[in-house]
This record gives C-alpha cells, sequence and structure tokens, in this order.
C-alpha cells in the first residue's frame, strides 16, 4: 500500500482512559524525527480518539524507502504522553519498471508430465565497498528457498505463497545487510508446488504453467552514497541436486548422496553446471506480499512407538498435526528409509491411509553413509498424527524423528478455558484444526488430494477465526484473491484460489465474498477492506438477484446445500435435508442485508437505501414461499430454522412460534441435526430466543453426533463428519473423511462470545467498544476468556464460588464496555471487594436478569451471591 496504517495501542494504570487527540511525526532517520525541519509528515495535533488504522497521509514515499515514525497522544484528562519509540516501515518495488531483473530457468529437458527433480541456482560476486544496507526482492514460478553464503535467508516457507498466480504473484522482501561478506555466493532451489505440481483429485499438473522460474533481485546501498543492483540474468547457472522429486500430495525423495555441500557459498566449483535460460515474462502482475508467511511454528516429540498388528513401525506423535517429520538416522551409502504419514489407526490398531485417497504422502531418505544424517523435506507438509517408518537401519527410538508444525504465522489472539476439561480439549481441537488449515490459505484439509481454499468452510469459521488468531492480513491476502478470481457475472468460485475451471455460485459457499469481509471489519474496524471488496460484494449480490427474478426467490440451481447434515437410514426419517432453495434464499437476504450496511458504512448511500429496499422484498418474499401462518418453515429442520432466525427473516409476530418449533426439533432428537450451514449458528440462534438451556446441552453432549463425540473418540483436531470414526472403530465413507477440517469448529464464536461472554457491539467495531456479558450453564463453574485486540488485552473471567458469582474483566485504554453481570442485584454487589461508590452506582442499571453497567478501561473484580449456584 502507497498509503499504510499506523496503530498503537496506549498502556495505563489508570482507569477510564481515553484518547482525545494524537500527533505524528515521520522522518528519514529516527535523529530526523526530532528536527522538525526534516520531518517528512507532521500530522500537527488531530483531535481524535482514533488509534487504529491511522492512514499515512503525508507526501508520496518512494520505492525502497524506508521512514521512521513515532506517535504521542492525549488522553481525557488533558495529559500529554512522551513520545513513542521509533518504528519503521519501508516501501517495496511500486512500479514494474522498478524491477530490473530477469526471470530465469532451468534449461534442462524436463518431462513435466511428472514430478522432476528440483532445479538448485547459483550466482557468485564480489563486493569491494563497506556495505551500509541491502535487501533481496524475491519471487518465483514454483516455490523457492533462498540462500546466501551458506544462510537460509529467512525461515518462510512455501513463498511466494498460493495465489491466483496469472493475475497476482507475490514477492518477498529480505534484509541481508548482515548476510553479507567481501565474495558471496547467492542460491536457490525450485519445487513445483501448487504452481505446477498436482491438485485437485484429478491430480491435475502445471495448472499456471510447465516451467519454473525465479526472479530476484538484490539492492545494496553503500556506506559511501552509492548502490548497486544484482539482478537474476543469463549469467546465473543451474543444476539438478538431491531432490529427486517433490510434490504436495506425494512427498519428497532425497537422495543424500547427490549432496552438493557448498553449493550456495562462494569459490565452489559449478564448472559442471549448466547456464540458465531467461524467459520474457513480465513484472507487472507482481505485488508485495499481502498475508503473513508460512513458518515453522513448533515440535513435537514422539510419545510412542510401537509394532501394529500387521508389524509395522509406527510413531505416534500424540497430535494430528501439519508439517513433516525431521529424521534422525544413521546407516549405510544406500539405505532407504521410507516415511509414510497417517491421521488414525484402522479399528485393529493398523496404520490407515485409505482416507488420503490419491495422495500418496511419502518421503523418502536415502543415505549417503557420512555418521549421523537429519532430514527435512523442502516443498511438501502432510496432515497426520501417525508415521510408519520403513527400512530403517538398526532399531528406531523416540528420538529419531521429531516432527515439525508449520502454519501461516499468525498470532494467538485468543482462548477459552473452562472447568470441563472436554470443553477445554474442544478448544485445543478447535484451534490446532485452524493451525493445521490455515496454511497460506484457509484450506478444507491438510492430508489428501485436496487442500484447497473452500469458500464455505472459510465463511463459517470466519469468526472463530478471528477469535483464535489474529487474521487480518491473512483474510486480506485470501480476499484479494477472491477478488481477482471471481468471474465477470459475479459467480465466486467454490475454491479460492480458483483450481476447479470456473465451478462456483454455490449459497453459503459464495457468500464468503460479503460475509468474509464483514467478519475482518467486526473484528478490526478494518474499514479499508470493506471498500475495497465492495465492488465484488455487489456483483455477487447483483448475480443473486439476476438468478432470484422479479419473484425475488433463488430456485432451482444446483448447491452444497446443508453440506454433511445428520442422516439416518430410519423409513420416516431419512435424513436432516433442508430445501436448498430454502438456504439460498436465505443466504440471498442475508448478503444482501450485509451489502446495505457495508454501502452505508463505506459512504455509498444511495446502494445503501436500494439494497436495504431489496432485502425487505427478499424477506418478503421468503415468507410467502417457506412460511406457514404459524411459522412453520417448509423444510422442518434445525437449519431451516436457525438461518430463518439468525438472519432475522420473519417477522415479528413469527419469531417466538419459529424459535419454540426449533427447541422442539432439539428436544425430541436430543442432538443436532445441522451440517455445515446450520451448525455455526445453531447454539446462539438457541440462546437469543430463550433456549439457553438447550444450547448447553447441545454443547455437553458427548454421543454422536456433537462437538464432543469426537473428543470422547480421542480426536485432537476437529472432523470433517460427525461420525468420521464409529464407536465400533469403523471409519465413514473413505472417499471424504478428513478428520482435520475445521468447519463444525465454528461453535467456537459462541463459547468466546456466549460462554465466555466477550462480544462485538457491530455499531463501533474493533472492539472500540463491546460487551462482556457472560452465560452460565452446562454445569460449567469457571470459564476464563481473552483476546488480543488491537487496543490490548480484553478479559472476562468468571467463576461460582461457595454461592457467590466472582467476575474479573479487563478493558483496555482507549475502549469502553457495557458489562453485564447474570443475576445480580446491585444492592448486593461488590467491585474490588467493596460496596459500589456512588459515581459507579450511576452507571448501574438492574434489570430483570441481572445488572448492567457502562465502565472505561481498567481491571474490575465483582462479587455478589448468585442464587442460581443454589440449584446446581
Amino acid at each position: 500500500m502507497k498509503n499504510p496504517r499506523l496503530s498503537w495501542q496506549i498502556q495505563s494504570d489508570r482507569e477510564n482512559v481515553l484518547q482525545t487527540a494524537y500527533e505524528i511525526r515521520v522522518a528519514d532517520t529516527p535523529a530526523n524525527l526530532h528536527r522538525k525541519d526534516d520531518l517528512i509528515w507532521n500530522s500537527g495535533k488531530v483531535e481524535s480518539n482514533q488509534s487504529a488504522d491511522v492512514v499515512y497521509s503525508g507526501p508520496a514515499l518512494t520505492s525502497m524507502q524506508r521512514v521512521y515514525w513515532q506517535v504521542r497522544i492525549w488522553d481525557n484528562r488533558n495529559k500529554a504522553t512522551e513520545w513513542s519509540e521509533p518504528a519503521y516501515w519501508e516501501m517495496g518495488l511500486l512500479k514494474p519498471t522498478d524491477w530490473k531483473a530477469s526471470w530465469i530457468t532451468s534449461s534442462m529437458t524436463e518431462d513435466t508430465t511428472i514430478s522432476e527433480p528440483c532445479p538448485y541456482f547459483r550466482k557468485e560476486f564480489s563486493l569491494t565497498k563497506k556495505v551500509k544496507s541491502a535487501r533481496i526482492y524475491v519471487t518465483s514460478k514454483g516455490l523457492y528457498q533462498l540462500f546466501l553464503n551458506g544462510k537460509k535467508v529467512s525461515p518462510d516457507l512455501f513463498a511466494p505463497g498460493w495465489t491466483s498466480y496469472n493475475k497476482r504473484l507475490q514477492y518477498q522482501t529480505y534484509d541481508v545487510t548482515s548476510l553479507l561478506e567481501k565474495k558471496n555466493a547467492m542460491g536457490t532451489i525450485l519445487g513445483d508446488g501448487w504452481y505446477r505440481g498436482y491438485l485437485t483429485w484429478d491430480r491435475k499438473r502445471n495448472t499456471y504453467g510447465d516451467k519454473l522460474a525465479v526472479l530476484l533481485q538484490l539492492q545494496i546501498n553503500y556506506m559511501d552514497g552509492t548502490s548497486e543492483t544484482m539482478t537474476t540474468d543469463n549469467t546465473w547457472k543451474e543444476k539438478s541436486g538431491p531432490i529427486l522429486s517433490s510434490d504436495i500430495y506425494d512427498g519428497e525423495t532425497y537422495d543424500a548422496r547427490l549432496k552438493m555441500p557448498g553449493w550456495d557459498k562462494p569459490d565452489f566449483d559449478d564448472s559442471q553446471w549448466n547456464k540458465v535460460s531467461e524467459l520474457p515474462d513480465g513484472k507487472d502482475i507482481l505485488v508485495a506480499q499481502d498475508g503473513v508467511p508460512v513458518r515453522a511454528a513448533d515440535e513435537i516429540k514422539p510419545i510412542k512407538l510401537f509394532k501394529t498388528p500387521k508389524g509395522e513401525t509406527v510413531f505416534d506423535l500424540g497430535q494430528n498435526m501439519v508439517g513433516w517429520v525431521r529424521l534422525k538416522v544413521q546407516g549405510y551409502k544406500g539405505d532407504k528409509v521410507i516415511l509414510k504419514f497417517a491421521e488414525v489407526l484402522d479399528k485393529d490398531g493398523n496404520f490407515y491411509t485409505a482416507n488420503l485417497r490419491k495422495a500418496k504422502a511419502t518421503d523418502t531418505y536415502i543415505l549417503s553413509g557420512k555418521g549421523v544424517e537429519v532430514y527435512e523435506p523442502h516443498f511438501t507438509f502432510h496432515g497426520f498424527r501417525f508415521v510408519k517408518v520403513e527400512g530403517f537401519p538398526g532399531t528406531p527410538d523416540l528420538n529419531s524423528i521429531t516432527g515439525i508444525v508449520i502454519h501461516s504465522d499468525m498470532k494467538p489472539t485468543g482462548n477459552f478455558v473452562c472447568s470441563d476439561s472436554l470443553l477445554n480439549q474442544l478448544q485445543h481441537n478447535i484451534q490446532w484444526g485452524q493451525r493445521g488449515n490455515f496454511l497460506d490459505v484457509p484450506t478444507d484439509c491438510p492430508q489428501r488430494d485436496e487442500r484447497l481454499g473452500w469458500t464455505g468452510d472459510a465463511q463459517v469459521f470466519s469468526m472463530t477465526a478471528a477469535f483464535n488468531f489474529n487474521v487480518a492480513a491473512f483474510y486480506t491476502k485470501w480476499l484479494r484473491d477472491l477478488a481477482a478470481d471471481q468471474q465477470s457475472n459475479g459467480i465466486v468460485p467454490h475454491v479460492i484460489p480458483d483450481v476447479l475451471h470456473g465451478a462456483g455460485g454455490s449459497a453459503a459457499w459464495a457468500d464468503a465474498s460479503v460475509i468474509v469481509p464483514w467478519s475482518v471489519y467486526l473484528t478490526y474496524g478494518d474499514k479499508r477492506i470493506l471498500e475495497e471488496q465492495y465492488p465484488g460484494m455487489k456483483s455477487w449480490v447483483e448475480y443473486m438477484h439476476g438468478r432470484a427474478g422479479k419473484k425475488n426467490l433463488w430456485l432451482g440451481d444446483a448447491h452444497f446445500g446443508d453440506w454433511l447434515a445428520f442422516a439416518t437410514n430410519q423409513s420416516d426419517y431419512p435424513g436432516a435435508t433442508t430445501d436448498k432453495d430454502l438456504i439460498a434464499t436465505a443466504y440471498y437476504f442475508y448478503s444482501t442485508s450485509l451489502l446495505s450496511k457495508i454501502a452505508g458504512i463505506i459512504g455509498n448511500e444511495n446502494d445503501a437505501e436500494q439494497y436495504k429496499k431489496l432485502a425487505g422484498e427478499i424477506r418478503k418474499a421468503f415468507n410467502a414461499e417457506f412460511v406457514t401462518p404459524n411459522g412453520r418453515l417448509e423444510s422442518n429442520t434445525q437449519t431451516a430454522y436457525v438461518l430463518a432466525l439468525a438472519f432475522h427473516l420473519l417477522p415479528e409476530d413469527k419469531v417466538s412460534k419459529a424459535a419454540n418449533y426449533l427447541a422442539d426439533d432439539v428436544r425430541k432428537f436430543g442432538h443436532l441435526t445441522t451440517g455445515f450451514v446450520g451448525t455455526p449458528l445453531l447454539c446462539q440462534t438457541l440462546s437469543d430466543n430463550g433456549y439457553p438451556d438447550l444450547a448447553f446441552m447441545l454443547l455437553m453432549n458427548k454421543k454422536y453426533p456433537s462437538w464432543l463425540y469426537p473428543v470422547t473418540q480421542g480426536a485432537t483436531t476437529i472432523w470433517e463428519r460427525w461420525d468420521g470414526q464409529k464407536p465400533d472403530g469403523t471409519f465413514q465413507d473413505v472417499g471424504m473423511n478428513s478428520f482435520n477440517h475445521y468447519a463444525y469448529g465454528a461453535i467456537g464464536e459462541w463459547m468466546y462470545s456466549y460462554v465466555g461472554g466477550i462480544r462485538i457491539d457491530p455499531k463501533q467495531p474493533g472492539y472500540k467498544h463491546f460487551f462482556l456479558a457472560p452465560h452460565v450453564g452446562g454445569g460449567l463453574s469457571y470459564a476464563t476468556t481473552t483476546f488480543q485486540s488491537l487496543y490490548g488485552s480484553v478479559e472476562s473471567d468468571w467463576k461460582i464460588q461457595d454461592d457467590n458469582f466472582i467476575y474479573t474483566v479487563t478493558i483496555p485504554a482507549n475502549t469502553t464496555a457495557t458489562v453485564i453481570l447474570p443475576g445480580a442485584n446491585s444492592e448486593q454487589l461488590t467491585l474490588n471487594s467493596l460496596p459500589l461508590k456512588s459515581e459507579m452506582k450511576k452507571v448501574v442499571t438492574q434489570q430483570p436478569d441481572g445488572v448492567s453497567m457502562e465502565l472505561g478501561s481498567g481491571q474490575y473484580r465483582f462479587h455478589y451471591p448468585y442464587e442460581n449456584a443454589k440449584k446446581k
């Protein structure tokens, strides 16, 4: 972005701290920040409480320019702070003409119908001047790893990331100042990756092209004020090496006998290497990296090594994870160790890979025979808990492998812990499901021959995702690819990036184009993402409008519907099948309603009014077509009622009737019957309509189908199906049975916002104002919920102890919160162990079901008798 946004947090021990003004100053060096005449920009004192996403409004900056900035603020006591410590940002290459490098590729003959050996590229150069700073700008067609003087330039993995490669290709920028010497060597390895490796269950190759290539530019600034640019060109050399094949689905084969020691260092003999070829490809689609990089985030040691009934040697890492294993082995030259990966064991305790379908998920290491050897693959990842080893020389032990956990390097922001150990494991499973599937794009699953950015999964999970981790940059990057791949008629593909040849347009899936930006806006107050994505949102709603026609009913088109909803073999109840036309029309209404709100937020009042009117017409049509006069829905399913109630489709006089039908259905079954569409909204809808006891009943249910059933079966991530593994140890349909599929983990939003009580205020998004309103149920005696907002830590910690309710909250500076104390009487309430002071009583409102109050920043501890505790 040419106009980056600046944010800061205010730290204070005092209560009720608000910012009333700020001043920002920007300079080209830290020292010049203190010299008024040398500033690039000074905002002056701006009367505002905004401390997040303040847009830089100074003079236009140039490519590769680094600037430093500081901020100071005034609080609501008119006290100015000191200037903050200097921070900086750096501009990327802003124009295609800033790229002086040429694309280079292998000159060797390749068979691109199969996985070929990975090409290695290298170039040596010398420096005679003292270096002040140095940056590498680099991207590739395929995946790359980059080395300078024998050291990996960055911990980033799977760079340049997966985008709609023919429309948007990211480049990365690395500071390599400390790595440069007088004599230098640059080297890079390329892998097929998503660019030309196998993709989808059809095992299609060369989706984006059949030639791997790298583009690299090294910009060196010297102490004497001069600069030099070194680039990829036809003077580079290349050769294949020890990586015989590498594919995301199939794994990697590495022959250590072919290692080339020192290939990425100076003075290496490359006389037998080939000259590279240049590609005439342009640079007009290159963009600076939008999202967060993929990195190794954790290491896991096996908890068990055992022989299966079939005699297989298997490691159990105790956690279904995504990444690979680091192999430690010693043997003879030519020994071959084969590693295979699986999520589960079958009912007999044997290694089970049938659910991986055509993905081979196999890493092969051929030993060099030179002492203890350590190996990790380069351009593949696996979804697994169990590792089968074949051909291991000698006897392996628990130190022979280590699990390397990888995912997009999102910062953890939220957590939920309560008095029930199974719920805590569910929370663990939700977070690990997100870790494993947020690997540059929000994939559906990480293990089989799929791993695609399904829009429906991302849509239903978007708010839970934003509680668990900071997904602002992650979603921003993915949504730009959604916009790039959206068709001219408004259809949003089923998967982003689109590798299914344009297939798309399904309700609830394509609505990710509207709902995911809305989730980002609510969580981070990011108005820019609404502005940026608005054309695509409008285009999708207009597509639905065209399909619905004058009747405003979206009928007859193909949709996924309530994917994987509960099904039985009972003749009187074959399954909870919700009419796809009902779902489609409901989402047509919901996205149109959101579009009207979004238009108003970004200042498009004409569109806001137009789509508000259209939403009203859709609502009338929905009720006429799908709702009886008594509030019963044409599809008498939990999902149908949930959509009608959660999306506010029903007239006021039918809300309680429909809610009662929903409650009756839940009571009748004693469990949920919802699929991907209904499940995320089920508990919240029951709670909002006066049936929190049923919501807690569903949450605490341990029998199939439920959230806790997989937990009782030993799950460590969220399953794709409610009964992926049945009580007798057998499995669901082998054609579609992932044990790491985050969509049903969308219950996390309700756990955070209802049980934990941390709830966003849509009128002041980004936690500028929010609600702290916990709800007790399910036999829980405590719940501790935290969220790291842009303003600081939000905490909601409640417990029932000796028939008393003790509630501790933390509200960050420059925010306010409405705190609601369930079952409280203001006359019996104490704050920080003292009776309420008179000024506090002024903000307290006694309500039939408790006490509410408006509070500023600070930490507060409330204590009062809790009558409901005596009824347990």
